[in-house]
């Protein structure tokens, strides 16, 4: 059978998502009743105006009574004003009514560190001198 296989380069979505389910369906034999009833589900909050122009935004997705921060990110135009400030606090409510017990995400040093840390969270690992020149910045915030 090893000879028959071969490994595919190019980025299929279907592919992704049958691998991802794969180890979702192993973890499940390893974790915790509760953790094993917690799904996948996506996660967006998009800040828009009144002609649905797109200033910023928060994906990820739950899993493991967590929310997995992707991507968040505030225009420039409007860094400064609360807004990025407030779509943190409605992820953790979202966070909470999903019955997640945490937050996590990543920030490099020219982001937003010092934004997450005086919102609560918590440096739990970093990469120095990656990408180069910076550091990468690991964090989490209980939501209980």
């Amino acid at each position: 059978m090893g000879e028959a296989l071969h490994i595919a380069s190019e980025w299929n979505k279907e592919d992704a998502i049958h691998v991802r389910k794969q180890l979702i369906q192993f973890n499940k034999l390893k974790v915790s009743v509760a953790d094993k009833e917690f799904e996948v589900e996506d996660v967006s909050l998009i800040l828009k105006d009144e002609d649905g122009k797109i200033f910023g935004g928060l994906t990820g997705y739950t899993h493991w009574q967590c929310l997995n921060v992707d991507i968040f990110w505030i225009d420039e135009n409007v860094r400064g004003q609360g807004y990025g400030k407030k779509m943190l606090q409605m992820a953790e409510d979202l966070a909470r009514e999903k019955k997640c017990r945490l937050i996590k995400l990543d920030t490099l040093s020219f982001q937003a560190p010092d934004f997450y840390q005086k919102q609560g969270y918590t440096i739990y690992g970093t990469l120095e001198d990656f990408p180069e020149g910076c550091t990468h910045y690991y964090l989490y915030k209980k939501v209980e």
